[in-house]
């Protein structure tokens, strides 16, 4: 499928494009494979490097939007609003580049090809770019993705607004440390359950421009050059029609850590040969010796030139300034009034609200006289942003959005409490040397606000300068340094307190769950952040975000690292109880849920319908996520599964009926050959605002409705 919707356009552009490769010498058609392709000036082509990145806003080049962390905007649950914020990021990608073009700027991270969303798989909560993904189920990682992908490329008839990228083709998902020698053996049943069906869904329903391969290998192959993932996957089974770029230097890892290949020649060769066409890197140079010496076929480099360049001609770039609406877009657009405001919007829908015994949000400022805010990530710029970010004209922290909200009215007192995760704030001191400064701040406040947690300094990828933990990834799941112990004190000064955790994966705040009546996950809310969080915890905004992972309460639960077998991940395989279950996230106001029916007794050739009435009993209006699941009756199959999300916004009182239809595949499953089978016998859907697991029920004091399907033999 492809996603400029001028058949006739697509086809003019691919001959287009032939054309200009007939006419370029072995040594210009090698220099365009590489991502800062050269110019060629006697046939007209500018320089045009193709890394960019526009993960949660356009990054790495000035002055952009940063946008809440994708794990975060994972948590709005909203297909809808997805769109929209990448859209926002498009529009200020094309305002960026239509004025660097202006002024002759073809530098790195200054292109229209975003190598964005990532769709990996949050499968274990210590992978340190799990932050990067929509979290760990494939169908809400399909549905956000695809909306993500759609935002970014536009909907014009005959132009790519710009190009995204699914990455990273397959499976990857940690440990960083190893990734550029290791193997990542999977089943073919976990493979079309889990890891692929995102990037297929990005692929025929999206029409994704580019698929990005990964370090890893996958079942032995490389993935960068890997035969079953690259063409009998990608191309042959689902028809994908743009272009595969390689994860940055990791054709080199076919020889100096995957060992499958000897030499650069052969490592190139590979890659070319079973569908990659263009090397973010310089190892693509050998592709002239690699073609001279018979090792890769002309006409398989044409190919490959003809696919990044049709991908050009689709965003324009080739065409009059008149032919095309988005050469239009000013650079007035960046960073201003209304993207602030969706920013902020943004970031008060990711709030998920984990805990709030008695009421404890949201706070009245008129019954308070002192706040004391305290922790690491206080006023943390570094627990805004995550990683691959843009760089904002101006940051709210925590303690800045409190500040600014209570203003003179109220007094913010304010203490660091503690590094992120060494022992001491400052150097000569000695260890905890913030520990009477944390017991002075209690003693003069009414309210503590905690803001614990994380930052892309503790989680990201392997190599980010400034990882503390060497490789990325989390050692275990606990808040680091002296943060427990810190929370401890704050808890026995007998003052309430509010917890807010800063972080782009699930921690195990056991302690804190038994202690804090309060407890907020902000993820890595973006440049707005603190002011959003001041919003949810002063009751100017009801919190609406579900969590997108699980929160398991110890590593013990988790298998190995490496394993990356699902049996024992996330809600779907996962025998134990969650501390925070997935698709939990609680209100200020309540939902409840009528008439809630599902279309017969028996799933057919065109599936089911789920329709539902949501009322909005409480006394604010509020964001619901109806969420439905399904499960298949049957020994030794995953748990509930989600297949149907929906957002609703009420106002009090209001109510909304809902339809959502669940096709036959929602009911299938595949089996050990990657062959979906939809068996016959019964399957049970469930509707609500949660999950259907115990842990759900007794944190919400709600139950889902659930229904007893058959399904007929014919089906099977």
């Amino acid at each position: 499928m492809e996603i400029v919707k001028n058949e006739q356009k697509v086809n003019e552009y691919r001959e287009r494009a032939k054309e200009l490769v007939a006419q370029m010498t072995l040594e210009e058609k090698v220099g365009q494979t590489l991502n800062w392709a050269p110019a060629i000036e006697r046939l007209g082509i500018k320089a045009y490097n193709w890394w960019n990145e526009a993960l949660h806003g356009v990054a790495r080049a000035g002055v952009a939007t940063v946008f809440p962390q994708s794990i975060g905007l994972a948590a709005t649950f909203d297909e809808d609003f997805v769109e929209k914020v990448a859209d926002a990021i498009s529009t200020e990608g094309r305002a960026k580049f239509n004025m660097q073009q202006a002024k002759e700027d073809t530098d790195i991270y200054k292109g229209l090809t975003f190598w964005s969303p990532n769709v990996n798989i949050f499968r274990d909560p210590r992978w340190g770019r799990g932050h990067e993904t929509f979290g760990e189920d494939p169908y809400l990682t399909s549905r956000l993705g695809v909306r993500f992908v759609e935002g970014l490329q536009g909907h014009d008839e005959n132009y790519l607004k710009s190009a995204a990228c699914a990455k990273h083709f397959a499976v990857h998902s940690g440990p960083e440390d190893i990734r550029h020698s290791f193997d990542a053996v999977a089943t073919k049943q976990d493979m079309y359950e889990t890891y692929l069906p995102a990037f297929k869904a990005c692929v025929q329903e999206a029409g994704v421009e580019a698929v990005m391969g990964a370090y890893n290998r996958t079942n032995g192959e490389p993935c960068c050059g890997s035969k079953t993932l690259l063409k009998d996957t990608l191309r042959d089974e689902w028809g994908f029609k743009g272009h595969v770029v390689s994860d940055c230097w990791a054709i080199k890892d076919f020889h100096e850590g995957h060992h499958v290949t000897d030499t650069p020649v052969e490592s190139v060769s590979m890659a070319m040969n079973n569908g990659c066409d263009l090397n973010c890197g310089n190892l693509f140079r050998y592709l002239k010796q690699a073609v001279e010496e018979g090792k890769v076929e002309e006409s398989r480099l044409d190919e490959a030139l003809v696919n990044l360049f049709t991908t050009r001609m689709k965003l324009g770039v080739f065409d009059e300034k008149k032919e095309n609406p988005f050469d239009k877009i000013p650079y007035s657009v960046v960073d201003s009034a209304p993207m602030q405001a969706l920013n902020r919007e943004a970031a008060q829908k990711c709030v998920v609200l984990l805990k709030n015994d008695n009421n404890t949000l949201p706070l009245d400022k008129s019954k308070l006289k002192t706040v004391g805010v305290i922790g690491p990530n206080a006023n943390n710029r570094r627990a805004l942003v995550g990683n691959y970010e843009g760089t904002a004209s101006r940051y709210w922290t925590v303690l800045e959005g409190i500040q600014d909200y209570l203003g003179d009215d109220v007094r913010v007192m304010a203490s660091e409490g503690c590094h992120l995760c060494h022992p001491k704030s400052q150097h000569l001191a000695v260890e905890d040397d913030r520990l009477s400064e944390v017991k002075g701040v209690c003693d003069e406040s009414d309210v503590i606000i905690a803001v614990m947690g994380l930052d892309s300094g503790l989680e990201g990828e392997e190599g980010d300068e400034g990882n503390e933990f060497a490789s990325g990834d989390k050692p275990n799941l606990n808040l680091p340094g002296l943060q427990q112990h810190v929370l401890e004190t704050i808890y026995a000064s007998g003052k309430p307190v509010v917890l807010v955790l800063l972080s782009g994966s699930a921690l195990a705040v056991n302690w804190a769950d038994e202690h804090i009546p309060a407890i907020i996950q902000g993820w890595y809310p973006g440049a707005q952040g603190g002011k959003a969080i001041a919003d949810i915890i002063f009751g100017e905004r009801n919190p609406e975000g579900k969590l997108p992972v699980t929160f398991y309460r110890s590593t013990d639960e988790l298998p190995e690292f490496t394993d990356y077998s699902m049996k024992g991940r996330t809600y779907r395989y996962m025998q134990s109880e969650a501390l925070y279950p997935f698709g939990y996230g609680l209100s200020y106001t309540t939902f409840a849920y009528s008439n809630v029916s599902v279309s017969g007794s028996e799933v057919g050739e065109d599936g089911v319908d789920v329709t539902a009435t949501v009322t909005n009993t409480g006394k604010l209006a509020g964001g619901e996520t109806v969420q439905v699941y399904v499960k298949v009756c049957k020994a030794n199959t995953p748990n509930a599964q989600l297949k149907g999300i929906r957002k609703l916004h009420l106002k009090e009182g209001e109510s909304a009926q809902v339809s959502l239809h669940l096709p036959k595949e929602a009911f299938g499953l595949y089996d050990e050959n990657g062959v979906l089978q939809i068996a016959e016998g019964d399957v049970k859907v469930y509707v609500g605002g949660q999950a259907p697991d115990g842990r759900s029920e007794k944190l919400t004091g709600s139950k889902v409705a659930e229904f007893t399907l058959s399904v007929p033999k014919s089906l099977s």
